[in-house]
């Protein structure tokens, strides 16, 4: 890309998916997350000029370069967080896999084809002894799923006998017992990702140092103890039943997401669904890795990291985990959370985009007398729909106050900076040496900066101070917490309590008072611990870099943006708990002073030498910019104080990086009806039998699949669109001749492999034109 005023301005199009559950639905649901898949591949082909693409993936090439041509813009799309619950967490687990390893999505499709299927599902143990066990069962499971036998007539002849015989199958087979069996699928989804490391690995799918975070809800069945700390009384001991399984590649590139056991442990677990398949314990998975003579090497680590109350108590054999969607059907929240550290290069567009694969009304129950539920049916909703069904508006609300205060920041921003400005010009517009800038120069010209900002601050500068201390109080306490690995709030609180007695007697506390500049042990906390108010600092310069792109070039200032992130990543990594490991007999065995600690742990930071470090790449690398734009991006760097003074009161806890408004989409039947209007009723099978329905029928599993890819296309390609500003849409009709480009690839690409289904493939055709 050329280093001029014309090239394209950039733009991020960032997606946070977020995947419900759907029991047999996952077949349609991963259709979907294989467009956002194919999207993904597009987009980095085309930022890498690379064109050896086919099918839906090659139409989504077209339109990013149809959009850089007509637009001016250069989109680049990045699924960077995905959240999943049951069905959707297992979907979530492979797409996170194929986006950070670079391996292919399409061994998934084999597994869901061949292997969701009630044959093979079926625990050996619990099939009916003959043809003829349990045969009365079969008009009360037709009446429970709110379907008849007569109600079969409507598929074709060869689909309706299938369905009937493995119907009759399932529910004769063992009662009060769960029929699918937990080892069995367990083993599917290892063989799911040895076949997936199998294939041909393409680069990883997100640029180096944005990270690819996973999500994966569980429920644990038994529950474990959480203190909760009261007026009166004091505590209370409530059980604690929600459980989240973070993953993460902290944006490095990686030959697997995590150990495939691993994956396969969140996998198997968070679609244990209740009554189907039996709950997951650790010891189902030791046995099938035995049997495979697999190793799992970090199993102590992982389990101690994603069970730390049970793996303290002991309790890990004993620990039973059932589906996920029992209780966080929605996984909004962890995606929320993840918002926070996010990268910021250029111009972000960030979507969160959840599957909901059967909107609108979830119950298909019978009974209801005058719109009043009867008593097995109140019963049943209670225990297993309701849970699962409530509706996100509180999650939707949160995102819309972010995005609020997100707008009123801004708007906060951009009022001051004029002022700041003048300050900044005032301050060094007349200083020697402005324009041969040096590590040491920096490191005077920062402090000059900071007393001037204090000065001009008056009395607030006090509270300004006050804050920056207890923030920095607050992440030293969570981070040591973290290093020492025991979970707990109470544990956190006695470590925090330790440190605020340190800090009290070396004269620092959250109410230190803070006289021009800030009293002398502050100023030397702050300097050896305050991490946070590099990182912001450094975010503001990367987004005073974006904005200057758009009229020096992305090449001209690309340097200084290599060299910004850089540093960036080094004091992220300094975050990281893993980093300070040599610090945990320390924290476990702290009792009473915590000053060795401290000191410990600021000699672990080092932050020192990572200024310094960072002072050298800033100068060298301002140096190399043109005289005016260096003066630019010099007095930016140099204005952060100003800047912090204003805004740190305003963060609540946020970030300045990826601090952009936030839209929600949803992908749907409901949402996708270029081709056929009348959402899942109209184009799913597996809604079926209370989504169980994909289970009892290859061709209703082709057929779901099928469907869940054109919708994903439909929708993917709407959602990238929509990340045009008006005047730059593509013109009347491309967006629909695109779709229907899309929809032929696909068809043309699955027919061989869909061959349960061809009356479908002559529908479709007909019906797109």
């Amino acid at each position: 890309m050329s280093g001029d005023a014309s090239a394209p301005k950039e733009k991020e199009l960032r997606l946070a998916l977020v995947c419900y559950g759907g029991i047999s639905l996952a077949v349609y649901m991963h259709g979907i997350t294989k467009e956002v898949w194919h999207l993904a591949r597009a987009s980095r082909a085309v930022h890498d000029d690379t064109t050896d693409l086919t099918g839906s993936a090659r139409v989504y090439a077209d339109l990013l370069n149809e959009i850089r041509e007509a637009a001016d813009i250069r989109v680049r799309v990045l699924p960077d967080i995905v959240a999943g619950a049951s069905a959707g967490g297992i979907n979530g687990i492979f797409l996170a896999q194929a986006i950070a390893s670079g391996q292919s999505l399409d061994p998934l499709t084999d597994l869901w084809l061949d292997g969701a299927d009630v044959e093979r599902l079926i625990d050996a143990d619990a099939a009916p002894a003959s043809r003829f066990a349990k045969v009365w069962a079969l008009p009360l499971a037709w009446m429970a799923a709110g379907r008849s036998a007569d109600q079969l007539d409507e598929a074709d002849e060869g689909t309706r006998e299938e369905v009937r015989a493995k119907l009759s199958h399932f529910v004769r087979s063992r009662w009060f017992e769960p029929p699918f069996s937990g080892s069995g699928f367990t083993n599917m989804l290892l063989d799911a990702f040895a076949a997936m490391a199998g294939t041909a690995r393409g680069p990883r799918l997100l640029p180096p140092g944005q990270p690819l975070d996973l999500f994966v809800t569980v429920t644990d069945f038994t529950g474990h103890p959480e203190r909760l700390e009261l007026h009166s009384p004091p505590e209370v001991i409530e059980t604690e039943h929600r459980l989240v399984f973070p993953f993460s590649d902290s944006g490095r590139a990686c030959d697997t997401l995590a150990d495939p056991a691993e994956l396969t442990f969140a996998a198997r677990a968070t679609s244990s669904f209740p009554g189907a398949f039996p709950p997951l314990t650790v010891t189902e998975l030791d046995m099938a890795l035995e049997q495979r003579g697999a190793r799992w090497p970090g199993r102590s680590v992982f389990l101690r990291r994603i069970l730390p109350r049970q793996f303290a108590a002991n309790t890990i054999a004993k620990t039973a985990l059932i589906d996920g969607s029992v209780l966080a059907n929605a996984p909004f929240r962890p995606a929320i959370d993840a918002l926070r550290d996010r990268p910021a290069r250029r111009e972000i567009d960030r979507r969160f985009v959840y599957i909901d694969p059967s909107p609108g009304t979830k119950f298909r129950l019978s009974g209801a007398v005058d719109g009043v539920p009867g008593f097995f049916q109140t019963i049943l909703g209670a225990v297993s729909e309701l849970p699962r069904q409530q509706p996100i508006r509180d999650n939707l609300e949160a995102l819309a106050e972010r995005t609020r205060r997100i707008e009123r920041m801004r708007a906060v921003l951009e009022a001051i900076r004029p002022d700041i400005d003048r300050e900044i010009e005032q301050l060094f517009g007349r200083t020697f040496f402005l324009d041969r800038p040096t590590p040491a120069r920096l490191v005077a010209w920062r402090r000059r900066a900071q007393e001037s900002a204090a000065e001009r601050a008056g009395f607030s500068y006090a509270g300004y101070g006050h804050l920056k201390t207890s923030n920095v109080i607050e992440f030293i306490a969570t981070l040591l917490h973290a290093v020492g690995g025991a979970p707990g709030t109470q544990r956190w609180s006695n470590t925090r309590a330790r440190i605020d007695q340190a800090l009290g007697r070396r004269g620092v506390t959250e109410r230190a008072v803070f006289t021009g500049a800030g009293s002398e042990p502050a100023v030397a906390f702050l300097r050896t611990f305050d991490l946070d108010f590099r990182v912001r600092r450094l975010r503001l310069l990367a987004r005073r870099i974006s904005e200057a792109e758009a009229t020096a070039g992305a090449a001209t200032l690309e340097p200084l943006r290599n060299e910004v992130y850089a540093s960036l990543g080094a004091y992220l990594d300094a975050r990281r708990p893993e980093r300070h490991r040599s610090l945990r007999a320390m924290v476990r065995g702290l009792r009473e002073d915590a000053e060795p600690l401290l000191d410990a742990l600021g000699t672990s930071l080092d932050l020192t030498k990572l200024d310094a470090d960072t002072d050298a790449r800033i100068a060298a690398a301002l140096a190399a910019l043109p005289r005016d734009l260096r003066r630019a991006m010099l007095l930016n760097y140099l204005g952060f104080p100003y800047i912090d003074v204003a805004t740190l009161p305003l963060l609540q806890g946020e970030g300045t990086d990826e601090y952009d408004p936030i839209r929600v989409d949803r992908i749907s039947p409901d949402d996708a009806r270029t081709i056929r209007s009348g959402g899942a009723e109209a184009t799913l099978k597996g809604i079926q039998f209370n989504s169980f329905g994909a289970f009892f029928s290859r061709a209703y599993r082709e057929n779901d699949y099928l469907w869940g890819r054109l919708h994903g296309a439909e929708r993917m390609i709407d959602i990238t669109v929509s990340t045009l500003p008006g005047p730059g849409r593509l013109r009347a009709g491309r967006v629909a001749a695109i779709k229907r480009a899309a929809f032929l690839a696909i068809l043309d690409e699955e027919e061989k492999r869909l061959a349960a289904i061809p009356p479908l493939f002559t529908a479709l055709r007909r019906e797109i034109g």
